[in-house]
């Protein structure tokens, strides 16, 4: 070994991990010789962690409308056993319990309403079980359908912003219910009385 390899091998020997500013070529040593840095890397699928569903209804935005409450939405939804305000809390906050079938209860909380655009937002504010994520805003958002050929009729969405910690799983999940929900909105503003 020449001198200044000798003299940056012994640098290197105090050294966890070579200087960032050392060539690989001039390391004395093969590389499977320095300590390799413990760098995990996430099994995770990388997604989006915002999602919006959508349909046409074929009812009045009127009829429709008349369903977009929290505590209704168990007259819809199909996987919901039950939704009713939580007594006991601030009369300017709305929190209304969901109970759905598969034993899942869900605290939410209104964050916004518009009777004039048509909209609410909501957002989970405890579950049991508790939630893989930190936390979830949601947005159900009608429109009328003012011209062309579904003129009359209603277009639903219903959004979800999720905190980044959120999994594919859980958006695919959510996605998956909010279509099946959409579905049992239409079955039910169409049926006949």
């Amino acid at each position: 070994m020449f001198a200044s390899q000798l003299r940056l091998q012994r640098a290197l020997s105090n050294r966890p991990y070579p200087s960032p500013n050392t060539s690989i070529d001039s390391l004395p040593l093969p590389l499977s010789n320095y300590p390799r840095p413990n760098i995990s890397m996430s099994t995770a699928i990388p997604t989006a962690t915002s999602l919006t569903e959508s349909a046409l209804i074929p009812a009045q935005l009127s009829h429709v409308w008349h369903f977009i409450k929290l505590q209704d939405f168990h007259v819809f939804w199909s996987k919901l056993k039950s939704s009713d305000f939580v007594k006991g809390m601030s009369p300017e906050t709305d929190i209304v319990k969901w109970e759905f079938k598969d034993g899942t209860v869900l605290e939410v909380k209104q964050e916004e309403h518009s009777a004039i655009d048509h909209y609410i937002t909501y957002s989970i504010i405890s579950s049991t079980p508790a939630l893989s994520y930190s936390s979830v805003v949601s947005t159900v958002r009608c429109y009328p359908v003012t011209s062309g050929s579904a003129e009359g009729q209603t277009f639903v969405t219903w959004s979800a912003n999720f905190s980044s910690d959120a999994d594919a799983g859980v958006i695919e999940d959510a996605r998956f219910k909010r279509k099946e929900a959409l579905a049992d909105l239409a079955a039910k503003v169409t049926e006949k009385k």
